[in-house]
């Protein structure tokens, strides 16, 4: 009887060869080919997909001698980087996982955990077997018409003549990648590098046309905070900031896994180009920064439109402070008129009434023009 906790896969005898990998049993939504050199991509049948169970191109095969695994190793290598390969989209992330966890040696982490953790997606790049490599990563776009970034996320298991991708959202990332891979020019490094270069150089572009979108998403904030109408613009400020947060949290765990494509224990043609990955960084850092600058010049929105709160507020005092003092002097001089006194002056004159009045008149004339003059008016 077999102990479940044991691995998946058990280590073969001295000097027995090493098992031939396999590929996992998926259900793919639609497959290319991707051959060496500049044949570009082709549509390919998903249901002509290798059976469950086949050995993989360029996988070991079962005849190698004990002390050639050096040797065969790097044949592997060259030969996997000269096969065509199979790239087939699943249908949603778990199937991904699902393959992953069919290819893994050992019991390995637990799948789900990799793609996310308290709901927040998750950069990983994890060696699930010896031959295959599971990428995880999260994914940005941005709609104009609510002015929010969303997230989502891709994974990418890669393997001897084989790649399954798929995707979470609307970063539309197999587009991205298909235009990428039919793009004329000297292609460089292995099918399956390509296509991981492809993927990697998709998410990063669409993160830069989220960068491009807030960018104008602040650049009209900015008119808003300046606009006489005196739409109140904290509320959008703070929208803005929060998606900016957003967007580098789905930006930053790219830069911080990715780096794990160049380790020296990955084959080479699973890795990505140093190159690309050395541009891919660059574009990630200028992107931070960019988003950084526009995280400041929001901050300084939102002090420049505390600034004017508090200057129109002092406006506000000033004109009522002044209106205050023109009402109070008719209440003082008909504060005056009214005291009732018997040897008050002008208390009989026939005039005393219009005069009275007139006093006041000319009294809160006069106060007027002297505010007007000063500005509070």
């Amino acid at each position: 009887m077999t102990n479940p906790t044991e691995p998946r896969t058990s280590a073969p005898p001295d000097g027995a060869p090493a098992p031939a990998s396999r590929r996992p049993t998926v259900r793919a939504v639609a497959a290319w080919t991707v051959a060496p050199g500049a044949d570009g991509v082709h549509p390919a049948d998903p249901a002509a997909l290798a059976a469950a169970g086949a050995p993989a191109p360029g996988s070991p095969t079962t005849d190698a001698r004990p002390g050639d695994d050096t040797a065969a190793g790097g044949q592997d290598d060259r030969r996997a980087a000269r096969a065509t390969v199979t790239w087939a989209r699943l249908e949603d992330l778990d199937a991904v996982l699902d393959a992953a966890a069919q290819v893994a040696s050992g019991s390995g982490p637990t799948w789900r955990g990799l793609a996310r953790r308290d709901g927040h997606p998750l950069a990983h790049v994890h060696r699930v077997a010896a031959d295959w490599l599971l990428l995880v990563t999260p994914t940005a776009w941005f709609t104009e018409a609510d002015r929010q970034v969303h997230t989502g996320q891709f994974a990418a298991l890669l393997g001897p003549g084989l790649v399954l991708t798929a995707e979470e959202g609307d970063a539309d990332v197999h587009a991205l990648m298909l235009d990428k891979l039919g793009a004329p020019g000297d292609p460089h490094g292995s099918p399956v590098q390509r296509i991981v270069s492809a993927a990697v150089l998709a998410i990063v572009g669409g993160a830069s046309d989220v960068e491009l979108g807030l960018g104008d998403a602040v650049a009209d904030t900015e008119r808003v905070v300046f606009d006489q109408q005196r739409e109140d613009p904290v509320e959008r400020i703070y929208d803005l900031k929060r998606e900016i947060t957003e967007a580098r949290r789905a930006l930053m765990p790219v830069t911080a896994e990715l780096p794990e494509l160049l380790d020296p224990d990955v084959p080479d043609h699973l890795g990505v180009n140093r190159r690309i990955l050395e541009r891919v960084v660059t574009t990630v850092e200028r992107i931070d920064r960019h988003l950084d600058a526009h995280d400041d010049l929001l901050s300084d929105m939102l002090q420049v439109h505390m600034t004017q709160v508090s200057v129109r507020q002092n406006e506000d005092m000033r004109k009522i402070s002044a209106w205050a003092a023109i009402l109070v002097y008719p209440t003082i001089v008909a504060g005056v008129y009214g005291m009732n006194f018997r040897t008050m002056p002008e208390l009989h004159w026939a005039f005393g009434y219009p005069f009275a009045l007139a006093l006041m008149a000319g009294g809160c004339v006069v106060l007027y023009r002297v505010f007007k003059r000063a500005g509070w008016l």
